[in-house]
This record gives C-alpha cells, structure tokens and sequence, in this order.
C-alpha cells in the first residue's frame, strides 16, 4: 500500500504477512479525497477518527496531508502493534498527532466524549451488526457542526462527515442522514452528515 498525498506522498508501507486487514485499496483511497475535497475540508483543521483502523492506510493519509488529530482504534494486538510502530517511523505521533486506540470500537463510541469532522469507518464486511457504526456516532453526537467552537477557540467551516466503506448489496439510502453512495468496484462509502 502507498501514501497517495502529503508530506508522504509515494511512500511505500508494506505490512507483514500475519496482517489480515484487508486494506482500502489505493484506488479507493484516492477517489474518497477527491469526494472529500469537494466538500471544503482543510484537513489542517480537522480532527479525522478511523474506525476498525487494520493497517491504518488512511489514518496515514490523513496524517501525511496534515489533519491536526487522527485517533485510529483497532483491536487487534499485531494490527494496533503495526500501526503504532508505522506512525513512530514516520514520526505521524509527533507532527501529526496520531493517537493508535486498541479497543473495540463499538466500546470506544459508546465511551467517546470527544467530537470529530470526520469519522472514516472500515469495518469487515463480514462483521454483523458493523452499521450499528452509523447510528453510535449520531447517537452520540460526535460529528462537529458549522458554526460550532473548538476548544482551542476556532469554529468549524463545515458540518463533519461519516464516512462508511461497506461491500456491495447495502442500501443506505432511507437512513435520515445519508448524503450519497460512491462506488469503486467492489468498495463502496456511503456518507452521512
């Protein structure tokens, strides 16, 4: 896998072979910014959540193009390791304040207190019960809107964003927050806001 843009742009990670983590693939990750950029996000101003984070390729994407925070949750101990170990080497932890979370993650929303403008997440397609995503983060109110105040005093530009990979043959279209489904081949994001 590859860092699409940034500071990193063309670096190559490769994970080891006892990483089941089926990363989202570079194509993908490369129309997502594009979708993402036609919403005005300055990803400078932006504090991203990765959700079921496996290689943690896009919480990297978003650390090389300079978001302020990415918190990553993953389970798994050889994934968490993996990408704990990653961020250090490309020292994302200290430029890019990239915080590696082992917890479960539907835990770690039911517990979150924090609020985000963007949460990204990738769950196995095979996991039952992985939409619940979608209502937690709503729920819990923690995508940050226009016109609201950071701690540190500057106001957010625009309504945050959840960002949903699932397989094809889901239909997300009723859900009262649904903006729009995009597809690339067998990855698909559906977005709420």
């Amino acid at each position: 896998m590859r860092i699409i843009s940034g500071q990193y742009k063309g670096r190559i990670i490769t994970p080891p072979r006892n990483l089941r983590a089926r990363p989202t693939t570079d194509f993908a990750k490369e129309n997502l910014f594009n979708v993402l950029a036609g919403f005005g996000f300055d990803y400078e101003e932006c504090d991203v959540l990765d959700l079921f984070a496996g290689t943690g390729s896009v919480s990297y994407e978003f650390a090389s193009r300079g978001a302020r925070s990415v918190t990553a949750v993953e389970i798994n101990a050889v994934h968490h390791a993996f990408i704990r170990r990653t961020a250090a080497e490309l020292d994302f932890d200290g430029r890019s304040n990239l915080i590696v979370v082992k917890a479960n993650v539907f835990n770690y929303l039911r517990a979150c207190t924090r609020r985000f403008d963007i949460v990204f997440s990738d769950a196995p397609y095979d996991l039952p019960g992985s939409e619940e995503v979608i209502s937690l983060v709503f729920e819990r109110g923690l995508l940050r809107c226009e016109g609201e105040t950071r701690d540190d005093g500057s106001i957010v530009a625009e309504n945050g964003l959840l960002i949903f990979e699932h397989s094809c043959g889901h239909d997300f279209s009723t859900h009262p927050r649904f903006l729009q489904t995009r597809n690339y081949g067998s990855v698909q994001f559906s977005l709420f806001g």
